[in-house]
């Protein structure tokens, strides 16, 4: 079944414990963190102290999506705070399958990340080490980007080398996730649907997140 993460970029961090429970009692599946660092991306957002506050705020799943370079030497900080997922770029990466090692050492679920054009085969010898690709449907750095159309057939690959493999790993999409792209984006065989400025462009968080969920259910019936 396809499960619906929110981006809690758009938060007002000034009312976190709040918005953060808010967000917990629309019945999203988990709470996605953008970790950027303003070098392998144009923005700055938060380190390990507010994902620790978040963490102590709910008790859904939190996936970390380190978007900074060498990440290597944060994965412990951000599994203290409270990462159950760490989410590493390929691109900004070295060595790759050490740090999946790594993850897995701290105990927490390994994702790789792929920026739009980079190509499905920088990560296929990894697929049986990982428990999720996340394809970025937009280039990654900012809120509220239009999705990037040309990246669904990736998914689709993807989608087929995974089953052609009968692995249970579970594919990511993250940018540009909202009602008149998700059917799409199921359709190419995504499993897990990360949405920020969807769920947050108005004050009606529930009703949002009830309509997003709603069409993931439908798809995933159709689907079987």
């Amino acid at each position: 079944m396809g499960m619906l993460s929110v981006s809690i970029m758009p938060v007002d961090f000034g009312r976190l414990d709040e918005e953060i429970k808010t967000i917990e009692h629309t019945g999203v599946d988990g709470i996605h963190a953008d970790i950027m660092d303003g070098c392998f991306v144009p923005n700055i957002t938060f380190g390990p102290d507010i994902l620790r506050a978040v963490k102590k705020a709910t008790s859904l799943p939190i996936h970390a999506h380190l978007m900074i370079h060498d990440p290597d030497r944060m994965l412990k900080e951000f599994a203290d705070a409270g990462a159950d997922w760490l989410c590493v770029h390929v691109e900004s990466n070295v060595h790759l399958s050490r740090t999946i090692q790594h993850i897995r050492e701290l105990d927490r679920k390994a994702a790789i990340v792929l920026n739009p054009a980079t190509p499905l085969e920088s990560i296929e010898y990894l697929l049986h080490d990982v428990d999720m690709v996340i394809i970025m449907t937009v280039n990654p750095g900012f809120s509220g980007q239009k999705l990037i159309s040309s990246v669904i057939p990736k998914i689709s690959r993807l989608r087929e080398k995974i089953d052609n493999l009968k692995l249970p790993v579970l594919i990511g999409v993250d940018g540009g996730v909202h009602r008149d792209t998700i059917g799409e984006l199921a359709a190419a065989g995504a499993d897990v649907f990360v949405s920020g400025s969807e769920i947050f462009s108005d004050n009606n968080l529930e009703d949002n997140v009830k309509h997003l969920k709603e069409q993931i259910a439908a798809l995933t019936r159709k689907k079987k």
